[in-house]
């Protein structure tokens, strides 16, 4: 739901990759939006599994039209909201080391943003960039050595760059499995709604 505010008319925009709802990875999107709130901006939340959308499937359609319009799904519902944040948070569990095919399929969609030119290798730029736009990522992992983690924050951070997203912070939660573990640890919410808080005061200034 979003969460309105008509003093600074920046948004920032929350998207969770986790199939177990209101987990972790949900847990721990609120709480850094909580912090995003405190500092006066709105706020959307969006648990991707609610959403019915499939992966990119390289029509290129986009490359003409400037959107996705090889595929008619939930991500047409998704696209607005992007566009009207200027702040965007992602957070994941580790899926075998990556993303969750959720998360994935989200940030592949977002190749429509792309314009290429008629050069070979293809140069390209993003309608994404240029506009101050920032992102902060968290990612959930089960085990307890970063090298568990594997690709998960990489994946998420080198897709939302090439786009024009200056990444303000990342957050990696370690030993985390069991529903809903995460409330307990107050270090890691508290450290969650400062890095909302960072990432609304970095939009601001």
């Amino acid at each position: 739901m979003p969460h309105n505010n008509e003093k600074s008319g920046l948004k920032v925009l929350g998207v969770s990759g986790s199939p177990r709802k209101n987990g972790n990875s949900d847990i721990l999107l609120k709480q850094i939006l909580n912090g995003v709130r405190e500092s006066g901006l709105e706020t959307e939340a969006i648990h991707l599994p609610d959403y019915q959308f499939q992966a990119c499937i390289g029509c290129e359609k986009c490359r003409r039209d400037k959107i996705c319009t090889g595929l008619n799904d939930g991500m047409t519902l998704l696209y607005p909201s992007l566009q009207q944040s200027q702040g965007l948070i992602l957070v994941s569990p580790t899926h075998n080391y990556n993303i969750t095919a959720w998360m994935k399929a989200f940030i592949d969609r977002l190749y429509c943003f792309y314009d290429f030119a008629d050069t070979r290798p293809r140069s390209w730029s993003s309608r994404l960039a240029g506009q101050g736009r920032k992102a902060l990522i968290a990612a959930v992992c089960e085990q307890k050595d970063k090298k568990d983690m594997g690709f998960t924050l990489d994946a998420m951070r080198l897709p939302l760059e090439a786009l024009g997203y200056e990444i303000t912070a990342e957050l990696a939660a370690y030993s985390i499995f069991d529903k809903g573990l995460v409330k307990k640890e107050n270090e890691i919410m508290i450290y969650a709604a400062d890095l909302g808080k960072k990432l609304a005061n970095d939009l601001q200034s």
